[in-house]
Parts: C-alpha cells; sequence; structure tokens
C-alpha cells in the first residue's frame, strides 16, 4: 500500500468509518506497525489494542506489554504474570490485580 492510501485510509478512519479502522489495524498488524496499533488503541479501539498485545508478545516486548496492562489490557497483564517477574507481579498486585497478587503470594511463601 502506497503512502497516500494509507493517509486515505487513516482520514477514514479518523472520520469514524469503521471498515477503514478494522482495515488499518489488520495492515498495521501485518506490516508490524506498533505505532499506528498504538494511535487506535490509544483511540479506544480494542482490536488494536489485542494486536498490539500480540505484536508485543511475539517480539518478547515487555516494556509494552508493561504499558498495555498499566493502561488496562487484561491480557498483556496475564501474559505478565505468566512470566512470573516479581518486579512486575508486584507492580500488578499493587494496582489491584488479584491473580498477580496470588501468584506474587506463592512464589514469596516457597
Amino acid at each position: 500500500m502506497t503512502d497516500s492510501a494509507m493517509s486515505r485510509l487513516r482520514e477514514q478512519a479518523d472520520a469514524g468509518d469503521r471498515d477503514a479502522v478494522d482495515e488499518l489495524i489488520q495492515l498495521a498488524g501485518e506490516l508490524g506497525d506498533m505505532a499506528e496499533l498504538r494511535r487506535l488503541a490509544d483511540a479506544g479501539y480494542s482490536d488494536a489494542a489485542d494486536e498490539l498485545v500480540q505484536l508485543a508478545e511475539e517480539r518478547g516486548d515487555l516494556d509494552e506489554l508493561r504499558r498495555l496492562a498499566d493502561g488496562g489490557s487484561s491480557d498483556a497483564a496475564d501474559l505478565l504474570i505468566e512470566l512470573g517477574d516479581l518486579n512486575d507481579l508486584r507492580r500488578l498486585a499493587a494496582g489491584g490485580n488479584s491473580t498477580a497478587a496470588e501468584q506474587l503470594q506463592e512464589l514469596t511463601d516457597e
């Protein structure tokens, strides 16, 4: 897709065209365009956030997963919990994530 076609697609998406939003999310995911996905996720499109979580997981981008978890993504939080990093567990537990608190308790009891 050319830059001008991508710009038109963004304009349509920004104007509220849901088909354009869906296409833009799919394209950004295929291209690995995390900045575009962040922009769309920050605009409230949960499909973009889901795609962003998936890309961050594939890339091992823990900073992005942390950012997403801090922004309320339960999928990103779940991935961080699975990894079992004590600092992440503490941070998530302090933010009210009961699963992280339970995991932290189990790890510190051992």
